[in-house]
């Protein structure tokens, strides 16, 4: 993983306290709805809140591409890696 991906998984799994997965269970392609990280709408929600305090990319709800940012950790990543502004 890249050093912003295993961020955002600590991030995840710290912030939601996600107990049953581990660090080392989780990689790129790691999905964040169902299997994978287990994540809801609501889980979604507060992700995009994170995001948008330590990042300073905002995440929309209305937002067309949503579906395809928050496929996995890797595309949530490789969003932010472009969108960033700290």
């Amino acid at each position: 993983m890249t050093e912003l991906e295993t961020e955002l998984a600590r991030l995840i799994l710290d912030e939601l306290d996600i107990a049953e997965l581990r660090l080392e269970d989780i990689d790129a392609a790691t999905p964040l709805y169902g299997e994978g990280f287990g994540l809801d709408s609501i889980d979604i929600l507060e992700i995009a809140l994170l995001v948008s305090r330590k990042y300073g990319v905002e995440l929309r709800s209305d937002n067309p591409d949503n579906k395809t940012i928050f496929t996995s950790l890797g595309s949530l990543a490789a969003y932010l890696a472009e969108h960033r502004t700290r």
